[in-house]
């Protein structure tokens, strides 16, 4: 019997099997889809089909703050990375030149991370996986339910194992889902009767990317990823072997602008805004990759003080998914992962009941604030949009939509407040630094009078009718 039977072998899995591993466990990792194919950067992203990942071939990026984790505690999955196509890539570098930002400085050295589309980062993550003594890995295998024991008198059921496709039982002291934003933990919980709370945000996003190649753009950073416009934002991000990406964002309830999946409307709308468009100058690696109903969601284990299962624990997207537009769910994952190796080290899994409840805790106190952040940002925005369509402007008296609509203002002005932005936004510190002495006084200066989007492009009009265009 396994120590850990990990459901997923995505960044969350790998790194919650490479981290436990490393501390003598014995680790399981099962999933359905199939393993990466041989190869580099190329042949990974268009060779390998993960059926099970909705947004694989979609942007991505892994943070500063998960990239020093990554890089701390399994160097040899970087070193793979960079084998095989993977870029250094510094998160505020496409800014130093920008207004009176005046350049670099010396401790601008932790903002760097790793510029690498997801299925390179995951293959690298797998191969180093693969390749550990105490992991073993089952890839292309269905599980079909959970094997739970009952309960004894005052306590709650205990899930010890999974049942998979054809019969065959694996049975494990501690089952992680790590089964991504489908959560097939909690679904297969719910069919035993034992459904975790779960919040989930009434509306997502809809995204619709493009990759690009180009030695002469590649090197150009843009001052920031994300880009607010009426109606839309705009993503820019790098990746591996001199590819890079531009991708719309809109409300998955803007059916109006599903015509963005269509390559010609993509082109004609990207021309509108003089700032990006000329990101889309490069060779195309792909037609538009539309991925939507991306809502953020979050689910606990532990209710009202006491578990509703033992014996399992969800840690990344299965336990809380964000919107993908500020690139936190691996990093978070991450950290989350980190968050149950140190949790193993404290507390004895035999012990289900304090188990779950410290790491319940450890989640929550460390994590969860991060989650509420990124889903009040969502259900303003979503707000935002949802007026603009209507050709309303919209207003809130929520000091914390004005605190953001300001950082975006102010980020280019002044070189304290960039890195005070790009440590919250890399997932370097919280929001605390944003109260250092000076500096609440400084974005509100700076921010006074700025318009709600400060760089040029359409009028939602405008863009409807590049988007419909014959």
């Amino acid at each position: 019997m396994s120590d850990a039977l990990i459901l997923g072998s995505g960044p969350a899995g790998l790194m919650t099997a490479i981290l436990l591993a490393a501390e003598g466990r014995q680790v399981t990792l099962v999933d359905r889809d199939p393993p990466p194919p041989k190869g580099g950067g190329d042949d990974l992203y268009a060779g390998w089909k993960r059926p099970g990942v909705r947004q694989f071939s979609q942007a991505h990026l892994l943070l500063p703050g998960g990239f020093h984790l990554l890089a701390k505690e399994s160097p040899e999955s970087v070193d793979r990375m960079l084998d095989v196509g993977a870029v250094s890539h510094n998160l505020i570098a496409g800014a130093w030149h920008v207004g009176a930002i005046d350049g670099p400085r010396e401790d601008d050295g932790r903002f760097e991370t790793v510029a690498v589309r997801r299925p390179v980062l995951e293959a690298s993550l797998f191969a180093v996986a693969e390749g550990h003594p105490g992991i073993t890995v089952r890839r292309g295998l269905q599980v079909n339910r959970l094997s739970t024991k009952e309960p004894r008198a005052g306590q709650c059921s205990r899930v010890t194992g999974v049942a998979c496709e054809g019969g065959e039982e694996i049975n494990a002291e501690l089952v992680i889902d790590a089964s991504g934003r489908g959560a097939s933990g909690a679904a297969m919980l719910r069919d035993v009767g034992l459904a975790p709370y779960e919040q989930r945000a009434e509306a997502g996003f809809r995204y619709y990317t493009r990759f690009f190649r180009s030695e002469n753009l590649a090197s150009r950073l843009p001052p920031w990823a994300g880009f607010q416009h009426d109606s839309v934002s705009i993503l820019v991000l790098p990746g591996d072997s001199g590819t890079w990406s531009v991708t719309f964002v809109t409300s998955d309830r803007d059916q109006e602008l599903r015509g963005l999946s269509n390559r010609d409307a993509w082109h004609r709308a990207i021309q509108l805004y003089p700032t990006e468009a000329h990101w889309a100058e490069g060779k195309p690696v792909t037609g538009v990759i539309a991925t939507g109903g991306l809502r953020s969601a979050h689910r606990r284990l532990v209710v009202a003080g006491a578990p509703v299962v033992t014996g399992i624990v969800a840690v990344g997207d299965a336990w809380a998914s964000t919107n993908p537009f500020f690139g936190a769910g691996m990093t978070t994952a991450f950290r989350h992962a980190a968050l149950l190796r140190d949790t193993m080290r404290l507390v004895d899994t035999k012990d289900a009941t304090a188990f779950s409840m410290t790491f319940a805790a450890a989640t929550e106190r460390h994590l969860l604030p991060l989650w509420h952040g990124f889903d009040d940002w969502d259900r303003h925005r979503l707000a935002e949009v949802d007026h603009e369509m209507m050709g309303q402007r919209y207003t809130t008296d929520d000091p914390f939509w004005q605190k953001r609509v300001g950082l975006e203002a102010a980020r280019a002005k002044d070189p304290d407040v960039l890195r005070a932005v790009a440590d919250v936004t890399g997932l370097l510190a919280g929001p605390e630094v944003l109260a250092r002495p000076g500096l609440k006084e400084r974005i509100a200066e700076l921010s006074a009078g700025a318009s709600r989007y400060h760089y040029p492009g359409p009028v939602r009009r405008e863009l409807l009718a590049a988007v419909t265009a014959e």
